[in-house]
């Protein structure tokens, strides 16, 4: 490697990617694919997960990308500062609670995606395409967020990428994505679409991020 190109690496952002075993792992993939493809100016140094059962963990180790189980007696935030030093945290299904020291030490630097649409101040509301009314789906998790925007009969499914607060499901938004609700969707149909452009968010909104701070 070049001098130039370790001083490039010395400076991009360091990512840790957390994980369990809610999903396949697909915006992990996103995000590894973004990161080779040079997409995402960054280095994903370390994938953790709460359960050695996530799915998402074959694929790190298919992109030999390190990764590591958290054990109950661990402190995360000291993991993510001290062993890792990673700049920006990303939540890619990861269940368990994040504390509110790690929310203040990471400050704007930790990433999640609600399955609904955030709005820009609490009681604010998001207008979807056609101008109806965006649910917040505050408080469910994407099975429950899916299934509440077909019983509603809500015109859009949507997601937002946000950073973490100390304010629940609540935090400034940085991306949103829309996918339409057709007649005979079901939870599993709607939800397969609406994850694909999940997966382009991510990488969309780690790539203008990274890019721009590198």
């Amino acid at each position: 490697m070049t001098l130039v190109g370790v001083y490039l690496q010395a400076n991009m952002k360091k990512l840790a990617v957390l994980i369990s075993d809610g999903g396949t792992g697909t915006n992990l993939q996103a995000i590894i694919d973004g990161v080779e493809s040079k997409a995402i100016n960054a280095q994903l140094i370390i994938v953790i997960s709460d359960t050695e059962k996530a799915l998402g963990l074959g694929r790190a180790k298919k992109h030999h990308i390190p990764y590591y189980i958290l054990q109950p007696q661990d402190i995360l935030e000291q993991i993510l500062k001290n062993t890792y030093r990673v700049d920006f945290v990303i939540l890619a299904g990861w269940k368990k609670f994040i504390s509110k020291k790690m929310i203040e030490l990471f400050a704007n630097r930790i990433f999640n995606l609600h399955p609904g649409l955030i709005p820009d101040t609490v009681n604010g509301v998001v207008k979807n395409p056609d101008q109806t009314r965006g649910l917040w789906n505050r408080g469910k998790f994407t099975e429950a967020a899916v299934r509440k925007f077909l019983e509603t009969k809500a015109t859009y499914a949507g997601s937002s990428i946000h950073f973490l607060t100390q304010e629940f499901d609540f935090g400034p938004v940085l991306a949103r994505c829309f996918e339409k609700i057709q007649p005979n969707d079901t939870v599993e149909t709607l939800y397969r679409r609406l994850k694909v452009k999940e997966n382009a968010l991510y990488v969309d909104v780690l790539s203008k991020l990274c890019n721009k701070q590198s």
